[in-house]
Protein backbone atom coordinates (compact mmCIF):
# COMPACT_ATOMS: atom_id res chain seq x y z
CA UNK A 1 0.00 0.00 0.00
CA UNK A 2 0.92 3.49 -0.48
CA UNK A 3 1.90 5.28 2.97
CA UNK A 4 0.79 9.04 3.68
CA UNK A 5 0.17 11.02 6.90
CA UNK A 6 -2.94 8.58 7.69
CA UNK A 7 -1.36 5.09 7.95
CA UNK A 8 1.74 3.14 7.28
CA UNK A 9 -0.61 -0.40 7.31
CA UNK A 10 -4.24 -1.54 7.01
CA UNK A 11 -5.68 -2.41 10.31
CA UNK A 12 -6.53 -6.16 8.78
CA UNK A 13 -2.97 -6.56 7.64
CA UNK A 14 -0.56 -6.22 10.65
CA UNK A 15 1.32 -9.41 10.23
CA UNK A 16 3.71 -11.49 12.35
CA UNK A 17 6.77 -9.61 10.53
CA UNK A 18 5.34 -6.02 11.60
CA UNK A 19 6.02 -7.17 15.59
CA UNK A 20 8.37 -4.96 16.75
CA UNK A 21 7.47 -2.19 14.37
CA UNK A 22 6.27 1.55 14.77
CA UNK A 23 3.01 1.65 12.68
CA UNK A 24 0.01 4.09 11.93
CA UNK A 25 -3.27 2.91 10.97
CA UNK A 26 -6.70 4.54 10.61
CA UNK A 27 -10.11 3.23 11.04
CA UNK A 28 -13.43 2.92 12.65
CA UNK A 29 -13.69 2.69 16.54
CA UNK A 30 -15.86 -0.64 16.47
CA UNK A 31 -15.53 -1.82 20.28
CA UNK A 32 -14.35 -0.57 23.28
CA UNK A 33 -14.13 -3.38 26.11
CA UNK A 34 -13.23 -2.65 29.45
CA UNK A 35 -11.20 -6.04 31.15
CA UNK A 36 -11.19 -5.12 34.39
CA UNK A 37 -9.64 -1.28 34.18
CA UNK A 38 -7.42 -2.75 31.32
CA UNK A 39 -8.91 -1.20 27.90
CA UNK A 40 -8.98 -3.01 24.57
CA UNK A 41 -10.01 -1.01 21.81
CA UNK A 42 -10.96 -2.67 18.05
CA UNK A 43 -10.23 -0.59 15.14
CA UNK A 44 -11.54 -1.39 11.41
CA UNK A 45 -10.61 -0.39 8.46
CA UNK A 46 -12.07 -2.11 5.01
CA UNK A 47 -9.34 -4.72 5.09
CA UNK A 48 -10.20 -5.98 8.88
CA UNK A 49 -9.39 -5.15 12.77
CA UNK A 50 -6.68 -4.92 14.93
CA UNK A 51 -6.68 -4.91 18.93
CA UNK A 52 -5.42 -1.66 20.32
CA UNK A 53 -3.63 -1.59 24.06
CA UNK A 54 -2.27 1.12 26.02
CA UNK A 55 0.18 2.15 28.85
CA UNK A 56 -2.44 5.18 29.35
CA UNK A 57 -6.27 4.12 29.45
CA UNK A 58 -6.63 7.55 29.48
CA UNK A 59 -5.65 8.01 26.03
CA UNK A 60 -8.66 5.65 24.97
CA UNK A 61 -11.07 8.22 27.00
CA UNK A 62 -12.85 10.25 24.31
CA UNK A 63 -13.58 7.63 22.34
CA UNK A 64 -16.99 6.33 21.31
CA UNK A 65 -18.21 3.37 18.65
CA UNK A 66 -17.44 4.59 14.93
CA UNK A 67 -15.60 7.47 15.64
CA UNK A 68 -12.54 7.72 13.11
CA UNK A 69 -8.98 7.67 14.49
CA UNK A 70 -5.75 7.81 13.57
CA UNK A 71 -3.06 6.01 16.08
CA UNK A 72 0.19 5.46 15.91
CA UNK A 73 1.97 2.66 17.63
CA UNK A 74 4.54 -0.54 18.06
CA UNK A 75 2.93 -3.91 17.27
CA UNK A 76 3.09 -7.15 19.71
CA UNK A 77 1.89 -10.12 20.53
CA UNK A 78 -0.78 -11.18 22.57
CA UNK A 79 -0.34 -13.18 25.23
CA UNK A 80 -1.29 -17.02 24.35
CA UNK A 81 -3.96 -16.96 26.30
CA UNK A 82 -5.35 -13.54 24.74
CA UNK A 83 -4.94 -15.31 20.85
CA UNK A 84 -7.88 -15.10 18.74
CA UNK A 85 -7.92 -17.05 15.86
CA UNK A 86 -10.83 -15.93 14.11
CA UNK A 87 -9.47 -12.72 12.66
CA UNK A 88 -6.13 -12.74 10.71
CA UNK A 89 -4.71 -10.19 13.52
CA UNK A 90 -6.02 -12.42 16.50
CA UNK A 91 -2.25 -13.30 17.53
CA UNK A 92 -1.26 -9.45 17.61
CA UNK A 93 -2.15 -6.26 18.80
CA UNK A 94 -1.02 -2.29 18.78
CA UNK A 95 0.58 -0.93 21.82
CA UNK A 96 -0.81 3.13 21.21
CA UNK A 97 1.76 6.14 21.91
CA UNK A 98 -0.66 8.95 20.01
CA UNK A 99 -3.93 8.86 19.11
CA UNK A 100 -5.90 11.85 16.86
CA UNK A 101 -9.08 11.64 16.41
CA UNK A 102 -10.64 12.57 12.47
CA UNK A 103 -13.90 12.36 12.59
CA UNK A 104 -16.15 12.99 15.62
CA UNK A 105 -19.04 10.87 16.21
CA UNK A 106 -22.11 13.21 17.11
CA UNK A 107 -25.21 11.78 17.10
CA UNK A 108 -26.93 8.50 18.43
CA UNK A 109 -26.25 5.66 16.29
CA UNK A 110 -29.20 4.22 15.06
CA UNK A 111 -28.43 0.56 15.44
CA UNK A 112 -25.08 -1.66 16.09
CA UNK A 113 -22.88 -1.86 13.04
CA UNK A 114 -22.07 -5.07 13.66
CA UNK A 115 -25.37 -6.48 13.83
CA UNK A 116 -27.00 -3.93 11.26
CA UNK A 117 -27.93 -6.87 8.75
CA UNK A 118 -30.31 -7.62 11.29
CA UNK A 119 -32.47 -4.36 11.79
CA UNK A 120 -35.33 -2.79 9.78
CA UNK A 121 -34.33 -3.08 5.84
CA UNK A 122 -36.41 0.57 6.21
CA UNK A 123 -33.83 2.09 8.73
CA UNK A 124 -30.88 0.35 6.89
CA UNK A 125 -31.56 1.77 3.71
CA UNK A 126 -32.12 5.42 5.07
CA UNK A 127 -28.72 4.94 7.14
CA UNK A 128 -26.75 3.13 4.29
CA UNK A 129 -23.45 4.72 4.82
CA UNK A 130 -23.75 3.33 8.37
CA UNK A 131 -25.18 -0.19 7.06
CA UNK A 132 -22.16 -0.29 4.28
CA UNK A 133 -19.95 -0.65 7.07
CA UNK A 134 -20.61 -3.76 8.63
CA UNK A 135 -18.53 -6.32 7.21
CA UNK A 136 -20.81 -8.66 5.86
CA UNK A 137 -22.66 -6.24 4.14
CA UNK A 138 -19.24 -4.00 2.93
CA UNK A 139 -18.42 -7.55 1.58
CA UNK A 140 -20.97 -7.80 -0.63
CA UNK A 141 -19.92 -4.76 -2.19
CA UNK A 142 -16.35 -5.37 -2.35
CA UNK A 143 -16.96 -8.87 -4.09
CA UNK A 144 -19.55 -7.20 -6.66
CA UNK A 145 -16.43 -5.15 -7.62
CA UNK A 146 -14.32 -8.11 -8.09
CA UNK A 147 -16.44 -10.28 -10.10
CA UNK A 148 -17.21 -7.28 -12.56
CA UNK A 149 -13.61 -7.07 -12.52
CA UNK A 150 -13.78 -10.31 -14.07
CA UNK A 151 -16.35 -10.22 -16.38
CA UNK A 152 -14.92 -7.17 -18.44
CA UNK A 153 -11.58 -9.28 -18.76
CA UNK A 154 -13.01 -12.16 -19.43
CA UNK A 155 -15.21 -10.39 -22.24
CA UNK A 156 -12.06 -9.25 -23.75
CA UNK A 157 -10.20 -12.30 -23.70
CA UNK A 158 -12.81 -13.37 -25.84
CA UNK A 159 -12.31 -10.75 -28.66
CA UNK A 160 -15.03 -8.17 -27.23
CA UNK A 161 -14.70 -4.80 -27.55
CA UNK A 162 -16.67 -2.52 -24.50
CA UNK A 163 -18.73 0.64 -26.11
CA UNK A 164 -21.11 2.65 -23.73
CA UNK A 165 -24.22 3.54 -24.94
CA UNK A 166 -26.71 6.48 -24.24
CA UNK A 167 -28.35 6.43 -21.62
CA UNK A 168 -30.26 9.81 -22.75
CA UNK A 169 -32.32 8.11 -25.34
CA UNK A 170 -35.88 7.80 -27.02
CA UNK A 171 -38.70 6.61 -25.66
CA UNK A 172 -39.48 2.79 -26.91
CA UNK A 173 -41.93 0.71 -26.31
CA UNK A 174 -40.09 -2.72 -24.74
CA UNK A 175 -42.53 -4.18 -22.65
CA UNK A 176 -41.59 -2.08 -19.50
CA UNK A 177 -42.72 1.69 -18.16
CA UNK A 178 -39.80 3.84 -19.17
CA UNK A 179 -38.27 6.90 -16.74
CA UNK A 180 -38.94 9.79 -18.66
CA UNK A 181 -37.21 12.51 -18.69
CA UNK A 182 -38.54 16.39 -19.89
CA UNK A 183 -36.40 18.39 -22.39
CA UNK A 184 -35.72 22.21 -21.69
CA UNK A 185 -34.73 23.17 -25.16
CA UNK A 186 -37.14 21.36 -26.77
CA UNK A 187 -40.66 22.11 -25.61
CA UNK A 188 -43.18 19.32 -25.22
CA UNK A 189 -40.69 16.57 -25.49
CA UNK A 190 -38.62 13.92 -23.30
CA UNK A 191 -35.95 11.85 -23.26
CA UNK A 192 -35.79 8.60 -21.73
CA UNK A 193 -33.71 6.35 -19.92
CA UNK A 194 -32.90 3.13 -21.51
CA UNK A 195 -34.59 -0.02 -20.55
CA UNK A 196 -31.66 -1.94 -22.28
CA UNK A 197 -29.22 -0.97 -24.46
CA UNK A 198 -31.34 -3.30 -27.32
CA UNK A 199 -31.48 -1.19 -30.51
CA UNK A 200 -28.45 0.74 -29.55
CA UNK A 201 -26.56 -2.94 -29.57
CA UNK A 202 -28.50 -3.81 -32.52
CA UNK A 203 -27.13 -0.43 -34.42
CA UNK A 204 -23.42 -0.89 -33.32
CA UNK A 205 -24.01 -4.65 -35.66
CA UNK A 206 -24.71 -2.89 -38.14
CA UNK A 207 -22.07 -0.22 -38.05
CA UNK A 208 -19.93 -3.18 -38.50
CA UNK A 209 -18.70 -3.93 -34.51
CA UNK A 210 -17.99 -7.61 -34.68
CA UNK A 211 -18.24 -8.50 -31.23
CA UNK A 212 -19.70 -5.62 -28.30
CA UNK A 213 -19.89 -5.70 -24.57
CA UNK A 214 -20.49 -3.41 -21.80
CA UNK A 215 -21.58 -3.65 -18.15
CA UNK A 216 -24.83 -1.76 -18.59
CA UNK A 217 -27.20 0.05 -16.56
CA UNK A 218 -30.64 -0.35 -17.89
CA UNK A 219 -34.06 1.74 -16.15
CA UNK A 220 -37.42 0.19 -15.09
CA UNK A 221 -40.37 1.39 -13.82
CA UNK A 222 -41.53 -1.92 -12.28
CA UNK A 223 -42.29 -3.23 -9.02
CA UNK A 224 -39.61 -4.77 -6.42
CA UNK A 225 -39.64 -8.36 -6.40
CA UNK A 226 -36.52 -11.04 -4.23
CA UNK A 227 -34.76 -10.64 -7.69
CA UNK A 228 -35.77 -7.79 -8.68
CA UNK A 229 -34.98 -4.35 -7.78
CA UNK A 230 -36.99 -0.99 -8.72
CA UNK A 231 -35.58 1.89 -10.65
CA UNK A 232 -32.26 0.23 -12.24
CA UNK A 233 -29.95 -3.16 -12.62
CA UNK A 234 -27.17 -3.97 -14.36
CA UNK A 235 -26.50 -6.61 -17.37
CA UNK A 236 -23.34 -7.99 -19.03
CA UNK A 237 -24.46 -6.98 -21.98
CA UNK A 238 -23.44 -8.61 -25.51
CA UNK A 239 -24.11 -8.83 -29.15
CA UNK A 240 -21.90 -10.52 -31.75
CA UNK A 241 -22.54 -10.00 -35.57
CA UNK A 242 -22.27 -12.98 -38.00
CA UNK A 243 -23.62 -15.10 -35.06
CA UNK A 244 -26.29 -17.97 -34.66
CA UNK A 245 -28.11 -19.47 -31.29
CA UNK A 246 -24.76 -21.72 -30.75
CA UNK A 247 -22.21 -18.98 -30.96
CA UNK A 248 -24.22 -17.15 -27.77
CA UNK A 249 -24.46 -20.10 -26.06
CA UNK A 250 -20.86 -21.08 -26.23
CA UNK A 251 -20.02 -17.71 -24.79
CA UNK A 252 -22.55 -17.55 -22.65
CA UNK A 253 -21.92 -21.05 -21.08
CA UNK A 254 -17.88 -20.05 -20.78
CA UNK A 255 -18.34 -16.83 -18.63
CA UNK A 256 -20.91 -18.20 -16.27
CA UNK A 257 -19.24 -21.52 -15.60
CA UNK A 258 -15.74 -19.79 -15.18
CA UNK A 259 -17.35 -17.09 -13.39
CA UNK A 260 -19.54 -19.17 -10.86
CA UNK A 261 -16.76 -21.73 -10.70
CA UNK A 262 -14.36 -19.10 -9.51
CA UNK A 263 -16.09 -17.37 -7.32
CA UNK A 264 -17.87 -19.88 -5.20
CA UNK A 265 -17.23 -23.26 -3.98
CA UNK A 266 -20.52 -25.14 -5.04
CA UNK A 267 -20.82 -27.25 -7.30
CA UNK A 268 -21.38 -25.90 -10.82
CA UNK A 269 -23.24 -27.90 -13.95
CA UNK A 270 -20.86 -28.45 -16.44
CA UNK A 271 -20.64 -27.20 -20.03
CA UNK A 272 -22.75 -27.74 -22.21
CA UNK A 273 -25.85 -26.74 -20.16
CA UNK A 274 -28.76 -28.72 -20.50
CA UNK A 275 -30.85 -27.34 -23.09
CA UNK A 276 -34.84 -27.41 -22.66
CA UNK A 277 -37.83 -26.27 -24.76
CA UNK A 278 -39.87 -24.29 -23.79
CA UNK A 279 -43.00 -26.52 -23.71
CA UNK A 280 -41.06 -29.47 -22.22
CA UNK A 281 -40.08 -27.39 -19.45
CA UNK A 282 -43.99 -25.84 -18.80
CA UNK A 283 -45.15 -29.13 -18.59
CA UNK A 284 -42.00 -30.77 -16.33
CA UNK A 285 -41.68 -28.04 -14.27
CA UNK A 286 -44.75 -26.00 -14.44
CA UNK A 287 -42.25 -22.96 -15.53
CA UNK A 288 -40.05 -21.41 -17.72
CA UNK A 289 -37.52 -20.91 -14.73
CA UNK A 290 -37.37 -24.44 -13.21
CA UNK A 291 -35.15 -25.28 -10.63
CA UNK A 292 -33.16 -28.42 -11.43
CA UNK A 293 -31.54 -29.53 -8.55
CA UNK A 294 -35.09 -30.56 -7.25
CA UNK A 295 -35.52 -33.76 -9.02
CA UNK A 296 -39.30 -33.98 -8.87
CA UNK A 297 -41.16 -33.70 -12.63
CA UNK A 298 -44.16 -33.08 -13.75
CA UNK A 299 -46.11 -35.28 -15.83
CA UNK A 300 -49.55 -34.91 -17.79
CA UNK A 301 -52.59 -36.94 -17.20
CA UNK A 302 -55.03 -34.82 -18.76
CA UNK A 303 -55.62 -37.97 -21.02
CA UNK A 304 -56.01 -40.03 -18.11
CA UNK A 305 -58.77 -38.30 -16.88
CA UNK A 306 -60.66 -37.92 -20.67
CA UNK A 307 -63.76 -40.04 -19.45
CA UNK A 308 -63.63 -39.54 -15.61
CA UNK A 309 -67.18 -39.50 -13.79
CA UNK A 310 -64.78 -37.18 -10.90
CA UNK A 311 -66.28 -33.67 -11.54
CA UNK A 312 -63.23 -31.61 -10.63
CA UNK A 313 -61.37 -33.29 -13.30
CA UNK A 314 -63.71 -33.07 -16.27
CA UNK A 315 -62.97 -30.69 -18.91
CA UNK A 316 -59.74 -28.98 -16.92
CA UNK A 317 -56.13 -30.25 -17.52
CA UNK A 318 -54.58 -32.55 -14.98
CA UNK A 319 -51.01 -32.41 -14.07
CA UNK A 320 -49.49 -35.01 -11.69
CA UNK A 321 -46.19 -35.07 -9.09
CA UNK A 322 -45.06 -38.82 -8.37
CA UNK A 323 -42.73 -38.72 -5.27
CA UNK A 324 -41.42 -42.20 -4.15
CA UNK A 325 -41.60 -43.70 -1.05
CA UNK A 326 -43.47 -40.92 1.25
CA UNK A 327 -46.70 -42.88 1.47
CA UNK A 328 -45.66 -43.25 5.41
CA UNK A 329 -45.76 -39.41 6.12
CA UNK A 330 -48.19 -38.74 8.82
CA UNK A 331 -51.70 -37.15 7.47
CA UNK A 332 -50.21 -33.79 9.64
CA UNK A 333 -47.68 -33.69 6.97
CA UNK A 334 -50.36 -34.10 3.95
CA UNK A 335 -52.69 -31.48 5.78
CA UNK A 336 -50.05 -29.21 5.19
CA UNK A 337 -49.64 -29.43 2.11
CA UNK A 338 -53.63 -29.10 1.41
CA UNK A 339 -52.99 -25.72 3.07
CA UNK A 340 -49.88 -24.79 0.86
CA UNK A 341 -52.57 -25.21 -2.18
CA UNK A 342 -54.96 -23.38 -0.46
CA UNK A 343 -52.35 -20.57 -0.08
CA UNK A 344 -52.24 -20.29 -3.60
CA UNK A 345 -55.70 -21.04 -4.89
CA UNK A 346 -56.37 -24.04 -5.69
CA UNK A 347 -59.40 -25.87 -3.73
CA UNK A 348 -57.02 -28.29 -2.08
CA UNK A 349 -54.78 -30.97 -3.27
CA UNK A 350 -55.67 -34.44 -4.25
CA UNK A 351 -53.12 -38.13 -4.05
CA UNK A 352 -53.63 -41.27 -3.83
CA UNK A 353 -50.81 -43.34 -0.99
CA UNK A 354 -50.02 -46.41 -2.72
CA UNK A 355 -50.18 -49.69 -0.18
CA UNK A 356 -47.72 -52.15 0.02
CA UNK A 357 -50.29 -54.30 -2.11
CA UNK A 358 -50.87 -51.95 -4.80
CA UNK A 359 -53.79 -50.75 -4.15
CA UNK A 360 -54.33 -47.50 -3.17
CA UNK A 361 -55.80 -44.85 -0.34
CA UNK A 362 -56.37 -41.24 -0.40
CA UNK A 363 -58.82 -39.08 -0.49
CA UNK A 364 -59.35 -39.26 -4.22
CA UNK A 365 -59.23 -43.00 -4.62
CA UNK A 366 -62.93 -43.50 -4.34
CA UNK A 367 -63.60 -41.27 -7.15
CA UNK A 368 -61.70 -43.62 -9.52
CA UNK A 369 -62.21 -46.69 -11.46
CA UNK A 370 -60.01 -49.50 -11.91
CA UNK A 371 -59.07 -48.88 -14.85
CA UNK A 372 -58.11 -45.53 -13.82
CA UNK A 373 -56.07 -46.85 -11.21
CA UNK A 374 -54.32 -49.51 -13.25
CA UNK A 375 -53.34 -46.54 -16.11
CA UNK A 376 -52.05 -44.33 -13.10
CA UNK A 377 -49.32 -47.07 -12.12
CA UNK A 378 -48.30 -47.52 -15.60
CA UNK A 379 -47.97 -44.12 -16.83
CA UNK A 380 -46.48 -42.80 -13.56
CA UNK A 381 -44.34 -45.51 -12.55
CA UNK A 382 -45.92 -46.07 -9.12
CA UNK A 383 -44.31 -48.90 -6.65
CA UNK A 384 -45.40 -49.42 -3.29
CA UNK A 385 -44.45 -46.36 -1.19
CA UNK A 386 -45.46 -43.85 -3.52
CA UNK A 387 -47.64 -41.08 -3.75
CA UNK A 388 -49.26 -39.55 -6.59
CA UNK A 389 -50.44 -35.37 -6.31
CA UNK A 390 -52.84 -34.10 -9.06
CA UNK A 391 -53.19 -30.64 -10.02
CA UNK A 392 -56.22 -29.82 -12.02
CA UNK A 393 -57.79 -26.48 -13.50
CA UNK A 394 -58.69 -25.34 -16.62
CA UNK A 395 -56.26 -22.50 -17.51
CA UNK A 396 -53.36 -22.69 -14.44
CA UNK A 397 -52.64 -26.06 -13.94
CA UNK A 398 -48.94 -25.59 -15.45
CA UNK A 399 -48.19 -22.89 -12.87
CA UNK A 400 -49.98 -24.61 -10.03
CA UNK A 401 -48.45 -27.68 -10.46
CA UNK A 402 -45.23 -25.95 -10.54
CA UNK A 403 -45.60 -24.58 -7.47
CA UNK A 404 -46.83 -27.76 -5.94
CA UNK A 405 -43.37 -29.53 -7.10
CA UNK A 406 -41.02 -26.73 -5.62
CA UNK A 407 -42.85 -26.70 -2.32
CA UNK A 408 -42.47 -30.71 -1.89
CA UNK A 409 -39.15 -30.10 -2.67
CA UNK A 410 -38.56 -28.13 0.23
CA UNK A 411 -40.37 -30.25 2.74
CA UNK A 412 -38.49 -32.96 1.64
CA UNK A 413 -35.33 -31.46 1.42
CA UNK A 414 -34.57 -32.48 -2.40
CA UNK A 415 -33.11 -28.88 -3.46
CA UNK A 416 -29.30 -29.10 -2.85
CA UNK A 417 -27.93 -25.90 -1.24
CA UNK A 418 -24.59 -26.35 -2.50
CA UNK A 419 -25.42 -26.74 -6.44
CA UNK A 420 -25.79 -24.27 -9.18
CA UNK A 421 -27.71 -25.99 -12.10
CA UNK A 422 -27.51 -23.94 -15.22
CA UNK A 423 -30.06 -24.27 -18.27
CA UNK A 424 -30.97 -22.97 -21.66
CA UNK A 425 -34.99 -22.77 -21.95
CA UNK A 426 -35.31 -22.18 -26.06
CA UNK A 427 -37.88 -22.45 -28.66
CA UNK A 428 -40.29 -20.19 -27.12
CA UNK A 429 -43.81 -19.42 -28.96
CA UNK A 430 -43.10 -15.78 -31.45
CA UNK A 431 -46.67 -15.42 -30.27
CA UNK A 432 -49.76 -16.04 -28.00
CA UNK A 433 -53.37 -15.16 -28.18
CA UNK A 434 -54.72 -12.41 -26.08
CA UNK A 435 -58.03 -12.92 -24.84
CA UNK A 436 -58.23 -9.58 -23.24
CA UNK A 437 -56.94 -7.80 -26.20
CA UNK A 438 -58.38 -10.02 -28.84
CA UNK A 439 -55.58 -10.48 -31.01
CA UNK A 440 -52.15 -12.08 -30.84
CA UNK A 441 -49.32 -10.24 -29.44
CA UNK A 442 -45.54 -10.98 -28.89
CA UNK A 443 -44.66 -13.54 -26.08
CA UNK A 444 -40.95 -12.82 -25.34
CA UNK A 445 -38.66 -9.82 -27.76
CA UNK A 446 -40.40 -8.97 -30.91
CA UNK A 447 -36.97 -8.32 -32.57
CA UNK A 448 -36.46 -11.92 -32.76
CA UNK A 449 -35.86 -13.96 -35.65
CA UNK A 450 -39.01 -16.03 -36.46
CA UNK A 451 -37.52 -20.10 -36.75
CA UNK A 452 -38.35 -20.31 -40.86
CA UNK A 453 -37.91 -17.13 -41.30
CA UNK A 454 -40.73 -15.36 -43.79
CA UNK A 455 -42.09 -19.06 -44.75
CA UNK A 456 -42.64 -19.62 -41.66
CA UNK A 457 -44.98 -16.54 -40.92
CA UNK A 458 -46.42 -16.89 -44.52
CA UNK A 459 -47.79 -20.47 -43.86
CA UNK A 460 -47.85 -21.40 -40.09
CA UNK A 461 -50.77 -20.55 -37.76
CA UNK A 462 -49.31 -17.63 -35.18
CA UNK A 463 -49.30 -19.73 -32.15
CA UNK A 464 -47.47 -22.50 -33.80
CA UNK A 465 -44.31 -20.45 -35.17
CA UNK A 466 -41.73 -20.72 -32.75
CA UNK A 467 -38.67 -17.93 -32.13
CA UNK A 468 -35.09 -18.24 -32.25
CA UNK A 469 -35.26 -16.89 -28.33
CA UNK A 470 -33.39 -18.27 -25.50
CA UNK A 471 -33.38 -17.73 -21.52
CA UNK A 472 -30.67 -19.13 -18.95
CA UNK A 473 -31.60 -20.03 -15.95
CA UNK A 474 -29.74 -20.42 -12.68
CA UNK A 475 -31.18 -22.49 -9.65
CA UNK A 476 -35.23 -21.37 -10.71
CA UNK A 477 -33.86 -17.47 -11.33
CA UNK A 478 -33.55 -16.28 -14.94
CA UNK A 479 -30.36 -14.76 -15.40
CA UNK A 480 -30.68 -13.95 -19.03
CA UNK A 481 -32.71 -13.46 -22.46
CA UNK A 482 -31.28 -13.36 -25.61
CA UNK A 483 -32.28 -14.00 -29.14
CA UNK A 484 -31.33 -13.98 -32.77
CA UNK A 485 -31.99 -10.83 -33.93
CA UNK A 486 -34.81 -10.11 -36.91
CA UNK A 487 -32.43 -8.28 -39.28
CA UNK A 488 -34.11 -7.77 -42.20
CA UNK A 489 -37.06 -5.48 -42.85
CA UNK A 490 -39.62 -7.52 -44.77
CA UNK A 491 -39.82 -10.38 -42.53
CA UNK A 492 -40.00 -7.46 -39.67
CA UNK A 493 -42.69 -5.93 -41.19
CA UNK A 494 -44.51 -9.48 -41.44
CA UNK A 495 -43.90 -9.82 -38.15
CA UNK A 496 -45.21 -7.00 -37.17
CA UNK A 497 -48.72 -7.33 -39.36
CA UNK A 498 -49.37 -10.38 -37.61
CA UNK A 499 -49.98 -8.67 -33.82
CA UNK A 500 -51.77 -5.50 -35.88
CA UNK A 501 -49.14 -2.88 -36.15
CA UNK A 502 -48.43 -1.86 -39.98
CA UNK A 503 -44.98 -0.22 -41.10
CA UNK A 504 -46.01 3.28 -39.82
CA UNK A 505 -45.25 1.81 -36.62
CA UNK A 506 -42.20 0.32 -36.83
CA UNK A 507 -41.10 3.73 -38.91
CA UNK A 508 -42.22 5.78 -35.71
CA UNK A 509 -41.32 3.50 -32.63
CA UNK A 510 -38.89 1.91 -34.28
CA UNK A 511 -37.52 4.41 -36.66
CA UNK A 512 -33.69 4.12 -36.00
CA UNK A 513 -33.84 0.50 -36.22
CA UNK A 514 -35.66 0.00 -38.95
CA UNK A 515 -34.02 2.45 -41.05
CA UNK A 516 -30.57 1.25 -40.26
CA UNK A 517 -32.06 -2.38 -41.37
CA UNK A 518 -32.07 -0.68 -44.80
CA UNK A 519 -28.31 -0.13 -45.23
CA UNK A 520 -27.39 -4.13 -44.89
CA UNK A 521 -27.48 -5.62 -41.63
CA UNK A 522 -25.76 -8.62 -41.06
CA UNK A 523 -27.01 -11.28 -39.12
CA UNK A 524 -26.58 -10.70 -35.28
CA UNK A 525 -27.34 -12.30 -31.74
CA UNK A 526 -27.09 -11.59 -28.16
CA UNK A 527 -28.00 -11.47 -24.99
CA UNK A 528 -27.74 -9.86 -21.11
CA UNK A 529 -26.90 -12.02 -18.36
CA UNK A 530 -28.34 -10.13 -15.08
CA UNK A 531 -25.21 -8.56 -12.96
CA UNK A 532 -27.27 -8.47 -9.85
CA UNK A 533 -28.87 -11.73 -10.08
CA UNK A 534 -25.17 -13.16 -10.82
CA UNK A 535 -23.89 -11.76 -7.39
CA UNK A 536 -27.10 -12.03 -5.68
CA UNK A 537 -26.97 -16.08 -6.22
CA UNK A 538 -22.59 -15.94 -6.01
CA UNK A 539 -23.19 -14.74 -2.16
CA UNK A 540 -26.23 -17.03 -1.71
CA UNK A 541 -28.61 -13.61 -0.42
CA UNK A 542 -31.95 -14.15 -0.85
CA UNK A 543 -32.79 -10.49 -1.57
CA UNK A 544 -31.04 -8.52 -4.78
CA UNK A 545 -30.77 -5.51 -2.89
CA UNK A 546 -28.23 -6.95 -0.46
CA UNK A 547 -25.68 -6.55 -3.67
CA UNK A 548 -26.64 -3.25 -4.48
CA UNK A 549 -24.36 -0.33 -3.09
CA UNK A 550 -27.42 2.21 -2.80
CA UNK A 551 -30.13 0.02 -3.83
CA UNK A 552 -33.85 1.43 -3.54
CA UNK A 553 -36.29 -0.12 -1.11
CA UNK A 554 -39.73 -2.08 -2.21
CA UNK A 555 -41.56 1.40 -3.03
CA UNK A 556 -38.94 2.50 -5.27
CA UNK A 557 -37.77 5.17 -2.83
CA UNK A 558 -34.44 6.24 -2.38
CA UNK A 559 -34.34 6.87 1.76
CA UNK A 560 -31.13 8.35 2.13
CA UNK A 561 -31.41 10.55 -0.71
CA UNK A 562 -34.78 11.18 -0.17
CA UNK A 563 -35.73 10.56 -3.27
CA UNK A 564 -38.65 10.56 -5.53
CA UNK A 565 -38.58 14.19 -4.52
CA UNK A 566 -40.29 17.27 -5.36
CA UNK A 567 -38.47 19.89 -7.14
CA UNK A 568 -38.57 24.27 -7.63
CA UNK A 569 -41.93 25.92 -9.55
CA UNK A 570 -38.31 27.21 -11.30
CA UNK A 571 -37.28 23.82 -12.50
CA UNK A 572 -40.57 22.59 -12.96
CA UNK A 573 -40.96 26.00 -15.91
CA UNK A 574 -37.87 25.06 -17.57
CA UNK A 575 -38.76 21.82 -18.85
CA UNK A 576 -42.45 23.32 -19.52
CA UNK A 577 -44.30 21.19 -16.87
CA UNK A 578 -47.35 22.17 -14.61
CA UNK A 579 -48.28 19.64 -12.08
CA UNK A 580 -51.75 19.90 -11.07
Amino acid sequence: MKTNKYRTHYCGKIKDSDIGKKVKVSGWVENIRDHGGIIFVDLRDEKGVVQLVSNDDQIFKPLTKEVVVCITGTVRERSEDDHNLKIATGKLEILVDELEILGPVLKTLPFEIKTSHEVNEELRLKYRYLDLRNPKVHDNIVFRSEVISFLREKMKSLGFIEIQTPILTASSPEGARDFIVPSRKHHGKFYALPQAPQIFKQILMVSGFDCYFQIAPCFRDEDARSDRTPGEFYQLDFEMAFAESEDVYEVAEEVLYETFTKFSNKKVSPKPFKRISYKEAMLKYGTDKPDLRNPLVIIDLTEEFKETSFAPFQGVTVRGIKVEGIASKPNSWFNELVEYAKSIGMPGIGYLKVNADMTFAGPIDKFLTDQERKRFIEVADLHAGDVLFFIADKKNAAELAGKIRMELGRKLDLIDPNRFEFCFIEDYPMYEYSEEEGKYIFTHNPFSMPQGGMEALLTKKPEEILAYQYDIVCNGVELSSGAVRNHNPEIMKKAFEIVGYDEEVLKTKFKSLYTAFHYGAPPHAGMAPGIDRIIMLLKDQPNIREVIAFPMNSNAQDLMMGSPSEVTEQQLREVHIKIR
